[in-house]
């Protein structure tokens, strides 16, 4: 089910959000070579705590950790361990933040050292497909409208998109309905209306 939220819902929204932000801004400081995803993991579960808020993916469906950390070529999900981060590594750092029973989720993906020139077009190129398909949310379009303008970017630079995980609308779930797919065709599926909150995920 779709929900709308009120202005109060979007405003509790909008600081985990900011505390998200911030936890991500925390986390960079730290990410160097030798350092382990749980030490990062750690990192953020006491930030999120000492603002208030709580990690949203702790013991969300069993997950163990409060972020994902996802190194080069795992997809998304990684469980922070002992595992160090490297020179030449890329890490994906996933963060939900609760607020007052509303969420927010944000993931982002960091450069580690000498990384080859395609890797760094490779993260540039997902950072830029993200924006066009932000770039086409308002009242009236639809999710395909996104799922295109994210592909569109991918298939220009020689990229596929991963179709079995997609975007999700965000609430007092981390994950809820609509799902909002990294492909598409215009005009097509859902159509987005006020109130309505969701995560773009390329």
């Amino acid at each position: 089910m779709i929900s709308i939220k009120s202005e109060r819902e979007i405003e509790l929204m909008r600081h985990a959000g900011h505390i998200n932000y911030l936890t991500h801004e925390e986390i960079k400081k730290h990410i160097k070579v030798g350092v382990t995803t749980k030490e990062l993991d750690t990192i953020a579960y006491n930030f999120i705590k000492k603002n208030d808020c709580i990690p949203s993916f702790l013991n969300y469906e069993g997950y163990p950790a409060s972020i994902c950390t996802s190194i080069n070529d795992e997809i998304v999900h990684g469980i922070p361990g002992n595992t160090k981060i490297k020179n030449g590594d890329i890490i994906s750092i996933d963060v939900g933040v609760g607020y007052h029973g509303y969420h927010s989720d944000a993931a982002r993906t960091y450069v580690v050292g000498d990384v080859k020139q395609e890797v760094k077009d490779l993260v540039a190129n997902t950072e830029k497909s993200l924006y066009n398909g932000l770039s086409v949310i308002k009242e009236g379009a639809r999710i395909g409208d996104i799922g295109y303008a994210v592909s569109e970017i991918a298939k220009e630079h020689g990229y596929g998109v991963v179709r079995e995980l997609v975007g999700h609308g965000v609430g007092t779930s981390v994950h809820e309905d609509p799902d909002v797919p990294n492909y598409g065709k215009k005009g097509t599926g859902m159509v987005l209306k006020s109130g309505m909150v969701i995560a773009v995920e390329p």
